[in-house]
């Protein structure tokens, strides 16, 4: 193979016509080695030295080496841990831009770049070789025939719901998906899979990490594995574990997406730009920390021996170097032109806007994102937190952002278990303006959930008021202990039909208020059928029954996804349900509408005594769609809705208050039954709320010429698109 100097870019491994281009980035080595493979964990048959050195790219072209290749790199420098420069070139190392990888990683201990056991420990030099214990990158052939004319999903914002699942529990036990491809990237495009997603009213599928990643060796040892994938060692390749067909790995992913593109779903990414799987000083040399350590983490300015740990798992991307900055941002628009995705959800997301003096909303990250036109196209989501100074940022994202609200969560979930009062849940049915109403940012900017992968489910939240995480051999030690859960009256699987009745209400109690309220909802798969971790809510190292989702549904499940399905036709239905506006709560003199008023089981406004009263806990929340969505100053045609919120663990006498030019209301929804057809009541009638129950009516307008209004409208699953072609033993009544 003859090899010439090519060029500094792209970075990564790029095939052409004659051969394949390598460049890599390192500021501090002195020389680049490629290596080439016979197999994944195959022998050495080639190696070459990138011959050219520009911008602190090492590069080099190599006639003849094509897709399907594999390759690692060897990266040649000086060994001086004291001052943060790890170089061994005993140990091959992944490409960081590589598009695909084959092989797993073997935790042995060649895997190090210093004698594990030693006496001066990590600033030893390990010179046995790890190249039969690695995972190898492979060159690709980037083409895949996209079938007909493209064009992304781009749901509106205000019209989301995010499904978040996980690519091989979704459909490891689905029973009409294909043996041979469950659990799989096609396992989870195959048209039942799909069929049924759509059929949720969910617009946008969220994915947990499918980036490359490490299982931990304390899990192997265990007999556990990573199962949610946020332990990533590479940034532009899909993991080949989801993958039926490993060495078609990259044309998987992408038939699956396309797939879930033509059922009229978006498709995002959970992405973990925020640390690697190389841990701290005593982690193995996979990658970055061989290419060149100091310029890929954040190291302790007095001693770069030792890495900075904002993130809990050892070591913490540098965002604030410029090539890193640049790898993170080719990663994201990789996925975007190439892979198709519609956005991303940035794990522990404060990491990417952190300077060494703080979080920044002006950080160089949100800075490079925020002017990219392409990513503007696309869905960006930021978990804003993670355990380092100040590390707690919901509301401080810039413009452009949606966030995970975690006090939308935990004061719904307070609420329902009788722990929050009516005036600390009003702000959170509105989408948190309190956090998220300055510089001009939206309602959908408040990412509202229950329940995600990091917790309890749905059903474990009713059942559990402690966590259950033995399974994980760390004798329940881990895992959040602070879970404001209720277990109705019995701790975990129960035969009493009580409790069981109460588990369903709270279960629709709180999916009602996820679906109803303000903002961008986001539901955990399988939490639409009450799917249980067994009161694990840590279940992160469980890849078996435990997380995967259970497709044999007994009736009670099959009628809470009915009521899903319902409640989703509804958030479709009835735009004042998902404003694009704050609402402001004060009328408006040229509509004579106020936009949201707030009722007392008098029918009457709600006044300051009883709002600052701790002890409030049935009241409603009336949305006028008389008042614009916009700032256009007339009169809306939008419904009017009034949903009634009753934590309080006996019947309200609710009586329905009174609105201009309308006859009464119509009930839609009633969470203690869920089945009750929709039925009219006149203005001021009283309506027996049961006890922890929510209801939402419809105002009933008068017909023209007198003649009798017309019944409400029934909410329907939205039709599928045509697809393009080609505390244990709390009493029943809760705490409280």
């Amino acid at each position: 193979m003859r090899v010439n100097e090519g060029k500094p870019y792209p970075l990564g491994a790029t095939a052409d016509s004659t051969g394949t281009n390598f460049a890599v980035f390192s500021a501090q080595a002195t020389r680049v080695e490629v290596c080439v493979f016979d197999g994944p964990q195959g022998r050495e048959t080639d190696r070459f030295e990138l011959p050219e050195y520009t911008d602190e790219v090492f590069h080099g072209h190599v006639e003849g080496l094509g897709p399907g290749t594999y390759y690692g790199l060897r990266v040649h420098g000086p060994y001086e841990p004291e001052a943060g420069r790890r170089f061994n070139p005993n140990k091959l190392l992944l490409d960081p831009y590589a598009r695909a990888h084959a092989g797993k990683l073997v935790w042995d201990h060649a895997v190090f770049g210093y004698t594990i056991g030693a006496e001066r420990d990590d600033l030893t030099f390990d010179a046995r070789d790890s190249a039969p214990f690695v995972p190898k990158s492979v060159i690709v052939d980037p083409n895949f025939d996209w079938t007909g004319e493209y064009r992304r999903r781009s749901v509106p914002w205000d019209q989301t719901i995010v499904y978040e699942t996980h690519v091989k529990g979704f459909t490891k036990l689905h029973p009409l998906v294909d043996e041979r491809l469950q659990g799989f990237y096609a396992g989870l495009g195959a048209k039942p899979v799909v069929d049924y997603i759509r059929s949720l009213g969910v617009t946008t599928v969220e994915l947990l990490p499918v980036h490359t990643f490490v299982d931990d060796s304390h899990l192997l040892d265990k007999g556990l594995k990573n199962y949610w994938g946020y332990n990533s060692i590479g940034f532009f390749a899909p993991d080949p574990r989801y993958a039926a067909d490993v060495p078609n790995s990259l044309r998987e992913f992408k038939e699956m997406i396309a797939r879930l593109h033509d059922g009229g779903l978006e498709v995002i990414l959970d992405v973990v730009y925020n640390h690697t799987a190389e841990g701290n000083e005593r982690g193995p040399t996979l990658s970055f920390k061989g290419i060149d350590n100091v310029s890929y983490y954040r190291l302790l300015p007095d001693k770069p021996r030792y890495y900075i740990n904002d993130t809990g798992t050892g070591n913490t991307l540098n965002l604030s170097h410029p090539r890193v900055i640049q790898m993170v941002c080719d990663s994201l628009r990789y996925w975007v032109s190439e892979m198709r995705v519609d956005g991303f959800r940035f794990d522990l997301g404060t990491i990417l806007a952190r300077e060494p003096d703080g979080f920044k909303t002006e950080s160089g990250f949100l800075k490079a994102v925020g002017q990219d036109p392409l990513l503007a196209e696309v869905k960006l989501i930021a978990e804003p937190w993670d355990c380092g100074p100040g590390g707690y940022q919901v509301g401080g994202f810039p413009p452009g952002w949606a966030e995970w609200n975690d006090s939308f969560r935990d004061t719904a979930r307070d609420f329902w278990r009788g722990e929050a009062p009516a005036k600390a849940l009003a702000p959170r049915l509105c989408a948190s303006p309190d956090k998220f109403n300055f510089r001009g940012r939206k309602p959908w900017a408040s990412v509202n959930f229950i329940t995600a992968h990091d917790g309890f489910t749905l059903a474990d939240l009713v059942s559990y008021n402690d966590k259950h995480n033995e399974a994980n051999g760390e004798e329940n030690r881990d895992g959040h202990s602070d879970n404001r859960s209720w277990n109705c009256g019995a701790e975990g699987p129960s035969d009493d039909p009580e409790v069981l009745k109460l588990r369903l209400r709270q279960a629709r109690n709180l999916m009602a208020t996820l679906l109803l309220s303000q903002g961008t909802p986001m539901v955990c798969a399988g939490d639409e059928f009450l799917r249980t971790q067994e009161g694990n809510n840590n279940a992160y190292c469980q890849d078996n029954a435990i997380s995967w989702l259970n497709w044999d549904l007994d009736e009670d499940q099959k009628s809470l996804v009915s009521f899903f399905r319902r409640l989703t036709a509804l958030f479709h239905l009835y735009p004042v349900l998902r404003r694009s506006r704050f609402f402001t709560g004060e009328t408006n003199p040229d509509l004579g509408a106020k936009d949201v008023t707030w009722i007392d089981a008098n029918g009457a406004e709600m006044d300051a005594e009883v709002w600052d009263n701790g002890l409030t806990k049935c009241f409603g929340m009336m949305l006028d769609g008389r008042a614009q969505a916009s700032g256009i100053r007339k009169p809306g045609a939008d419904a009017t809705v009034l949903a009634v919120f009753n934590a309080h663990h006996d019947v309200v006498k609710f009586a329905l208050p009174s609105t201009p030019d309308a006859e009464g209301w119509n009930r839609l929804i009633d969470t203690n039954d869920p089945e009750a057809p929709g039925a009219a009541f006149a203005f001021g009638a009283v309506y027996e709320v049961t006890g922890r129950s929510m209801l939402l009516f419809e105002r009933s307008a008068p017909a023209p010429n007198g003649k009798k209004a017309p019944a409400p409208p029934q909410p329907q699953a939205r039709p599928r698109r045509k697809p393009r072609a080609g505390s244990t033993g709390a009493g029943r009544d809760g705490p409280g």
